[in-house]
């Protein structure tokens, strides 16, 4: 027993999975991950639903993409619509100034983004007059989101995976280099990529098999307070894949790769 437990730690410490751990709570991971949902629920949806309430085709909204995302069907779906969907007039009801609010909270979450991923690669801070990156980030963004809902309805199984799988990794690989300024290679930020791809879809099929049933439940124990918990902790989750990735793919570069630099 004695020796196993050796063996395994002898693993541990070849494998540098003692330095990620480290990283992880260097970066502090999990807290960063809560600060993603917080800005996602209270600065990204708005600005996304007023975008969804604009689309020509009508795929159904916010609830819609966020049910997509969460992999829900069924009751749990209709649940999730039924309490998050906007006003029919929201585009009308909407002014400019408060458009132009909604576009600022949004680039807000795309500075929190960036200041993640500059953390987790031991870079500077950006200068403030590098804001447009995060603008043009949140565009980007909310376009791969949407050609993910439009897809739906196009693409199923094993083809709406391998597009989903190609588009994400394109964006998640582009969306780092972006943020960071070009200041990281592109093929180190590759691994970090494919890890938040796959973080993403082992989400998807958590959420499938615990979130779905747990919004039925909150919903009868607890109504539409019930609903919103479950989707901010699937946030939660979301946020961790998508700093956990990265992180996962500086470690996969330091200790089983080229060290990263310019």
């Amino acid at each position: 027993m004695r020796r196993w437990g050796r063996s395994a730690r002898d693993g541990w410490e070849r494998a540098g999975a003692h330095t990620l751990v480290r990283q992880g709570r260097d970066v502090e991971l999990l807290h960063r991950a809560m600060g993603f949902a917080t800005l996602a629920l209270v600065t990204l949806a708005p600005l996304l639903i007023v975008v969804a309430a604009a689309d020509p085709l009508g795929r159904g909204g916010f609830a819609s993409w966020l049910a997509d995302g969460m992999g829900l069907s069924g009751r749990s779906a209709r649940l999730l619509t039924d309490i998050i969907s906007p006003p029919r007039k929201v585009i009308g009801t909407t002014s400019v100034l408060g458009g132009v609010a909604l576009a600022v909270f949004g680039v807000a979450f795309g500075g929190s983004v960036q200041n993640g991923y500059e953390r987790i690669w031991g870079l500077l801070s950006g200068p403030w007059h590098r804001v447009w990156r995060q603008a043009v980030w949140m565009i980007a963004m909310t376009a791969y989101l949407y050609q993910e809902v439009q897809t739906r309805s196009l693409t199923s199984g094993a083809e709406r995976i391998a597009l989903s799988s190609a588009s994400g990794v394109l964006f998640f690989w582009w969306g780092q280099h972006f943020l960071l300024g070009g200041q990281v290679r592109w093929r180190y930020l590759l691994p970090g990529a494919v890890a938040t791809m796959a973080g993403l879809g082992g989400l998807r099929m958590f959420s499938y098999f615990v979130f779905s049933p747990l919004i039925v439940t909150n919903a009868i124990s607890y109504g539409a307070v019930g609903v919103v918990l479950v989707v901010e902790s699937w946030l939660i989750g979301v946020g961790y894949v998508v700093y956990g990735g990265a992180l996962l793919g500086r470690w996969v570069q330091e200790h089983h790769g080229f060290r990263y630099g310019r």
